[in-house]
């Protein structure tokens, strides 16, 4: 690990050994495949080492991610607040994973922030902000889960891995790599899956899980996007879905049904750079996706109060949602030369 040195990992060891410790895990706000893998297998490796360990999501996360063997306890922070606060009152160690910055958990920004005792971060965003004790930050990685996996090594727990967490930290792996598709130019990742599949995991259960456990509705809406809400603009190798409150109602919305979306313009020749915009109540969500060097993280940071990795970002915009699209499509003349210059 290029940014983290031994000290850190020689304390957390030191920490956690002795007596068990109550600890909780905090995922970022909408967990994805890669906050929810990275939290259980975690979780899941923790508790084999005897320690007392509790998930507090800020709010729920996807159907598609609750089929895991683990018996792990998950609390949704938006609805159970008096129990989650009840366990980070008692929980000696914080940790949060997948995400550089207390605002991404949103509604639990306050706990996190105000929690007294020992905060850990582990996570592979770029720019972490110093809200933690202790930072484990490290951008080259394909996925937080693919950097729990070596964290789990350099503290000496290794032995603590099972079936559970291997299948954990696979997901993440998985979904964070667009199921190996993007981000996998490191050796590192693929030799952090050989291991976990040593663990006997169904790589082929997981997959079918993950890509192929949707409901009709959201079939629906993924083409009614595609065919009505899709704008491609070759002139500027781009394109952009936009989705409205209403049009998220008339297809019976639950949460993770847009999880993808932004990717599928990228399956069009020639475009290096798309864009999904979801209005919200009081804002618009906005995620980006690119190709070869154009930056998604910068444009996103530059305009639309977010960050992320180079080829994958997110971000808001607190402007109405016809005049954040407007404001998208105004700005791909401004990135023209970039757009066009850019390798894939």
């Amino acid at each position: 690990m290029e940014n983290t040195g031994n000290e850190i990992f020689n304390f957390v060891s030191e920490f956690l050994a002795g007596n068990a410790k109550n600890i909780v895990i905090v995922p970022h706000e909408n967990p994805d495949g890669d906050a929810v893998g990275s939290s259980i297998g975690l979780a899941e490796i923790l508790k084999n080492s005897g320690q007392n360990v509790c998930i507090i999501s800020p709010n729920d996360y996807p159907d598609f991610l609750k089929w895991f063997s683990s018996e792990i306890e998950i609390l949704v922070f938006e609805r159970e607040k008096k129990r989650a606060k009840e366990y980070l009152e008692k929980a000696d160690l914080l940790i949060c994973v997948d995400f550089n910055d207390a605002k991404r958990a949103a509604k639990m920004e306050k706990e996190i922030l105000g929690f007294s005792n020992l905060k850990l971060l582990i996570d592979h965003h770029p720019y972490p902000v110093n809200f933690c004790d202790y930072t484990v930050s490290e951008p080259k990685y394909s996925s937080t889960a693919e950097l729990i996996f070596d964290f789990v090594g350099k503290i000496g727990f290794e032995k603590y891995l099972n079936h559970n967490s291997a299948e954990a930290l696979y997901t993440g792996i998985l979904t964070d790599t667009g199921s190996f598709s993007h981000n996998t130019a490191r050796p590192n990742m693929f030799r952090v899956v050989s291991e976990l599949m040593k663990f006997g995991i169904n790589t082929d259960k997981i997959q079918s899980n993950i890509y192929h456990n949707f409901s009709s509705d959201r079939m629906k809406l993924l083409g009614y996007c595609l065919n009505e809400k899709m704008e491609v603009f070759p002139e500027f190798r781009s394109a952009v879905i936009s989705i409205t409150k209403a049009e998220l109602e008339e297809f019976n919305f639950k949460p993770g049904d847009t999880e993808g979306f932004v990717n599928y313009p990228l399956s069009i020749n020639n475009v290096v750079f798309s864009a999904l915009f979801i209005e919200k109540e009081g804002f618009v969500k906005a995620s980006f996706r690119s190709k070869g060097s154009f930056p998604a993280n910068e444009f996103s940071g530059s305009h639309f109060n977010g960050g992320g990795h180079l080829n994958a970002a997110g971000g808001e915009s607190k402007e109405d949602f016809d005049k954040t699209i407007e404001l998208f499509k105004q700005l791909l003349s401004k990135y023209k030369h970039q757009l066009l210059e850019t390798k894939i």
